[in-house]
């Protein structure tokens, strides 16, 4: 049977709003034919018009080979997994966000050349605009730390620049629901154009996800003109049934989410995955302790990060996890965003 092109990928995923712009097919595509636009909501890539299988007959198919939005949405809420864990740092991470234990785990990685690139988000300081990149340092990453991924951002086109033009081979993702899905595509594939990113994958670490924003929508069309709160203004955003938001000035603002809904992805309104089910280590403020990460330690090799990071003294772990705030709002994303 043919590979199906970037076509059947416009036509199932594209056209219909499912896209969930994790920037998985415009790091795979061979041809660099694919990309994201800028501007406000961006519901899914373009293309140049050149493809090399729908185009001159070349076999391909990586970019719906990778799209985690091909196949059905999963509706389990914690999944499986060997250990569940409250985590913090053992360190001063500036800007973290909850225990700041995820940046921990990855920074003592690069220390100890378990990995040698992570791919990540940053943003600017001042306008918070968002950006898939890939960090080498752990004292850059510390740096970058921070509440970020609450934006929607193309996070695995960065993967191309770090598996392909940096030559990176041991590489840790730590992205969204969608992103750890399409990067679970990615090593279960057989297809041979992928096999140099699924080899440099190391470690994926998934974070806990209700939906992003995008960040036209949600800056410039509704914190600036209906809160008149500007982008420099902004400390820490934080998602747990609303938006809260810390201020510079150390005061708060709580949006509901209901008030925010015209700044969600559409591709974010299918997704029933909350705690990243397909990540080797899961990760999110819910059911633990203020200040704590809760862990959910998936396989092995999320187990041994987490123990190189704890040998090593740069993670601090204790044992016990509210698994019924997980599965609630798990429970409550499956229920919002399945298909009737």
């Amino acid at each position: 049977m043919a590979e199906k092109s970037y076509l059947d990928l416009k036509s199932e995923v594209w056209d219909t709003k499912k896209c969930s712009g994790c920037g998985a097919c415009v790091a795979v595509c061979p041809a660099d034919a694919l990309s994201f636009a800028e501007g406000e909501m961006v519901v899914s890539p373009g293309s140049n018009g050149y493809c090399k299988q729908a185009t001159d007959s070349v076999p391909c198919g990586a970019c719906y080979a990778v799209c985690p939005r091909v196949v059905d949405q999963p509706k389990e809420t914690l999944g499986v997994y060997l250990e569940l864990l409250s985590a913090k740092a053992a360190f001063e991470i500036p800007h973290r966000q909850s225990g700041g234990a995820v940046t921990a785990i990855l920074a003592n990685a690069l220390d100890e050349g378990l990995i040698d690139a992570v791919v990540t988000v940053t943003e600017d300081p001042w306008t918070l605009k968002p950006s898939s990149a890939v960090i080498t340092k752990s004292e850059v990453l510390i740096r970058e730390a921070g509440s970020r991924y609450s934006w929607w951002v193309p996070l695995l086109a960065a993967l191309k620049d770090a598996a392909i033009t940096r030559k990176c081979t041991k590489i840790a993702v730590i992205g969204v629901p969608c992103a750890v899905q399409a990067a679970f595509r990615i090593r279960a594939s057989e297809n041979d154009l992928l096999r140099p990113y699924a080899k440099a994958i190391r470690l994926v670490v998934g974070l806990f996800c209700t939906e992003t924003f995008d960040y036209a929508a949600l800056v410039h069309g509704k914190l600036e003109k209906k809160y008149k709160l500007a982008p420099h203004e902004i400390k820490k955003l934080d998602v747990k049934g609303k938006l809260d938001i810390l201020k510079q000035d150390t005061t708060h603002l709580t949006v509901p989410l209901a008030d925010l809904e015209d700044t969600i992805r559409p591709g974010c309104r299918i997704c029933t995955d909350f705690s990243s089910l397909c990540a080797d280590l899961s990760a999110g403020a819910v059911g633990s302790p203020a200040g704590f990460t809760t862990l959910i330690i998936r396989n092995d090799t999320g187990k041994g990060f987490v123990e190189s990071a704890v040998r090593n003294k740069k993670l601090v772990t204790e044992p016990g996890v509210d698994t019924a705030a997980i599965e609630k709002l798990a429970a409550s994303k499956i229920k919002k965003n399945s298909r009737k």
